[in-house]
């Protein structure tokens, strides 16, 4: 089975959110946002409620508002588009009430965190392990899991993830060890312990060479900001098509540097993508939840220039003027 084959496998883009200016969901500018995505050749599936998404802001229902939008907006599409979830819940039955929230709002999958107070506080393998399985278990749903950079206390180790995988409802890992000394083990061992397994990168930093030393797809956000971009580069490392990789990569480079600003996705990479977008007439809004602050007017002319200079029109840049 190839990638193009395998419902797992390609590129999955991982979703903004749209707010109004009062931070209210703005679900016609996310409808459009979620359909112009839905149209981009070869999207194997759509990500909401992750950290591109603000999931952190969200409320509970609106995290199952926002999977019921864009569970309605691939059915329109009529394409065969995966619709995946974020969950996050410190807790196996708060992660379960999540999962079947959204499972109901339409959700195929769910890309599940590790709790965030083990961020704090750690936790023992059995824990990490036995949470994955107690959702699988409680919420009866596929189960991405979200591997988080080795650095933090809530980084799967190997024998972790060896252990999570034999459930048969986890079905693919968002491998975001950021840890370039692991990363082909880890796929091979993960793949000799389970061949139909697929294994993403969410290395937008680090896309090109993840992916030509080993890996089945990509689950990032920058696929939810420049997705035919992102699919060309992720399909020609698939392909093992090095030069069209490369070339692909040039165009990317530049952006990746305004996004990402040298460093891993978070927070403030996710606002300036949300901005990058409006202003390019992409995105119905720029609003980013609080607690995060707005950029000031001389930030977002320094994106709107950037962009320009790469090559890409800012039509709503005369709005900040």
């Amino acid at each position: 089975m190839t990638y193009k084959d395998h419902p797992w496998m390609g590129v999955f883009a991982a979703t903004l959110c749209a707010f109004d200016n009062n931070e209210v969901i703005d679900e016609s500018g996310l409808r459009e946002y979620f359909a112009r995505l839905c149209m981009v050749e070869d999207m194997k599936g759509l990500v909401c409620n992750g950290h591109t998404g603000e999931i952190m802001t969200l409320r509970e229902k609106e995290r199952a508002r926002v999977t019921k939008l864009l569970s309605e907006e691939v059915k329109k599409s009529g394409k065969n588009i995966k619709v995946v979830s974020g969950v996050s819940g410190e807790g196996s039955l708060t992660a379960i009430d999540h999962a079947l929230a959204v499972r109901e709002a339409g959700a195929d999958a769910i890309l599940l965190m590790p709790p965030h107070y083990q961020l704090r506080f750690g936790r023992s393998s059995e824990t990490a392990v036995n949470f994955i399985h107690d959702v699988a278990e409680g919420a009866d749903i596929d189960i991405i899991i979200h591997q988080y950079p080795s650095w933090t206390k809530v980084g799967y180790t190997l024998d972790e993830m060896l252990e999570m995988v034999k459930h048969p409802r986890v079905v693919c890992i968002k491998m975001g060890t950021r840890d370039m000394a692991r990363w082909l083990f880890d796929y091979e061992k993960l793949k000799e312990a389970s061949p139909n397994l697929s294994i993403v990168t969410c290395h937008d930093e680090y896309l090109l060479p993840t992916l030509l030393e080993a890996g089945d797809g990509a689950l990032i956000g920058f696929a939810g900001f420049a997705p035919e971009l992102m699919i060309q580069l992720v399909q020609a490392c698939l392909d093992g098509d090095l030069k069209a990789a490369k070339e692909a990569q040039q165009t990317v480079a530049p952006l990746a540097r305004l996004i990402y600003n040298f460093g891993e996705p978070g927070s403030g990479a996710h606002q300036r993508m949300k901005i990058a977008l409006w202003l390019m007439g992409k995105f119905s809004s720029p609003v980013f939840r609080r607690p995060i602050r707005p950029l000031s007017d001389d930030q977002i002319k320094a994106v709107s220039d950037e962009l320009n200079r790469i090559g890409f029109e800012t039509p709503n840049a005369k709005v900040v003027v």
